[in-house]
């Protein structure tokens, strides 16, 4: 069974810079989809970022340029570095995993607050 456990939150003044990380374990399909989400109080979760197995990326209008989703393989782990970070950033950030015939795996989530 995939298990992903998310880290790296925490609080942050508005410019500022965090890394998150978010460890997958257990039997993993070669073809999959992870990615990272939030959900911000009241209101729905969104897509953030998302890396395939080509490598492949896409940012939601709201990050780009400003997240770096990345992965290493060898630590069978994904990485959402945030820069310049905005008060609209704060929310919880979740991992998510994608593989075909199988149901989606979710992390707990990370508290990312940036205060004004």
């Amino acid at each position: 069974q995939v298990q992903l456990v998310e880290s790296g939150g925490g609080l942050v003044q508005a410019g500022g810079s965090l890394r998150l990380s978010c460890a997958a374990s257990g039997s993993i399909l070669r073809i999959n989809v992870i990615g990272w989400y939030r959900q911000a109080p009241g209101k729905q979760r969104e897509l953030v970022a998302t890396l395939n197995s080509i490598s492949s990326t896409n940012y939601a209008d709201s990050v780009k340029g400003r997240f770096t989703i990345s992965r290493d393989n060898a630590k069978n782990t994904v990485y959402l570095q945030m820069n310049s970070l905005k008060p609209e950033d704060t929310a919880v950030y979740y991992c998510n995993l994608k593989q075909m015939g199988r149901d989606d795996v979710w992390g707990r989530g990370t508290q990312v607050t940036v205060s004004s």
